[in-house]
């Protein structure tokens, strides 16, 4: 087994820098030196859930860019010094019907996670990219296209692939009128990438704080929810929402919003909703959800980004202030993801 530095957790809110087992390479692996981690809300969650009596340290981290050090033997594709991107899902059963199709985010046997999760071929758990070396399959790992700043890149591996695969399964495209409840890691991503889509763009929010920030992002207007008369005069008016608000609410009055045949996407809250029926007769409307992405969007994602340069807006901080991004990330003081760059782990 080889050891890595990493940022570990052992049923505390408080993370430590200690070494790591990785697994010596199979024939089709490559070691990823870690250069930058995006800090997700999932991690958060992960972090208050894990139960402190267990054996196994929990080291979060799934949206992370890295340059290669080392290939397997059977390697194809990837070369030593190549720069890449790897996402939250590291392997899949690659034979259902889903990992067929290239949605491997759906696996029926179940995606192997980057944390949390367990190793497909030797059961024990993974560990994530909070760490300066992370093992991967090389089916999973995306050389990142030229002109894509890596730590920018890195929030697409999750936050990005999570709002394009709605994106682009509802043919959101030039005439499209999309609107994006919530301005957050996800909300500000869904916005840029409709925009470069072409499609007609608002902004749902409770406030309008970030209004400047809207129309910087490309948006056409911001439509605060707070106001009723408002949101009573923008009935209908919209073909497709992308909801990322990551706790309960209301639902109705967004899916008044729709159009006729208008769909109303659920991307930021995984709890139970209540919707009445009649919310969704009245315009035949839709409700829908997704979550992350097969490798052929994730692939396309990263070609899209860098032809429209999209990226994420990133506050980067050094490894040894985790904390601090988890803390301000709580309290929602981030504008609009925290990457960590890992390289002082070296120190």
């Amino acid at each position: 087994m080889r050891t890595t530095q990493a940022c570990t957790s052992h049923g505390q809110i408080a993370l430590e820098r200690e070494d790591i087992a990785r697994r010596e390479l199979r024939p089709d692996d490559i070691a990823i030196r870690v250069d930058y981690c995006g800090v997700c809300h999932s991690d958060l969650h992960a972090i208050h859930d894990h139960d402190p009596q267990s054996a196994m340290p929990l080291v979060p981290g799934h949206e992370f860019t890295g340059t290669v050090t080392e290939i397997g033997e059977q390697v194809k594709n990837l070369r030593v010094g190549d720069v890449v991107a790897v996402g939250n899902i590291v392997d899949s059963c690659r034979e259902c019907d889903m990992c067929l199709a290239g949605q491997e985010n759906f696996c029926r046997k179940f995606p192997t996670l980057t944390y949390g999760g367990a190793d497909r071929i030797d059961g024990t758990a993974t560990l994530g990219a909070f760490a300066r070396e992370y093992v991967v399959r090389e089916e999973f790992a995306y050389l990142l296209p030229e002109g894509l700043d890596p730590a920018a890149a890195a929030p697409l591996m999750c936050a990005g692939v999570t709002v394009w695969e709605p994106l682009r399964a509802m043919n959101v495209g030039s005439g499209t009128r999309v609107a994006v409840v919530g301005l957050g890691g996800l909300g500000h991503l869904a916005v840029k990438l409709a925009v470069a889509l072409g499609a007609d763009t608002t902004v749902i929010s409770r406030t309008a704080d970030k209004a400047e920030d809207v129309e910087r992002l490309g948006a056409q207007r911001l439509l605060l929810s707070t106001d009723e008369a408002a949101m009573a005069e923008a009935r209908g008016q919209f073909d497709v929402i992308l909801d990322t608000v990551a706790v309960n609410h209301a639902l109705a009055p967004y899916l008044s919003l729709l159009a006729l045949d208008g769909e109303l996407c659920l991307l930021g809250y995984l709890g139970e909703v209540s919707v009445a029926v009649t919310d969704l007769l009245i315009g035949r409307k839709k409700l829908s959800s997704a979550g992350s992405g097969g490798r052929r969007r994730t692939a396309e994602l990263l070609a899209f980004c860098a032809k429209h340069q999209v990226v994420a807006e990133v506050e980067v901080l050094p490894s040894t202030r985790v904390e601090e991004s988890l803390e301000r990330l709580a309290r929602g003081d981030v504008r609009y993801r925290f990457v960590l760059d890992m390289s002082d782990l070296d120190d």
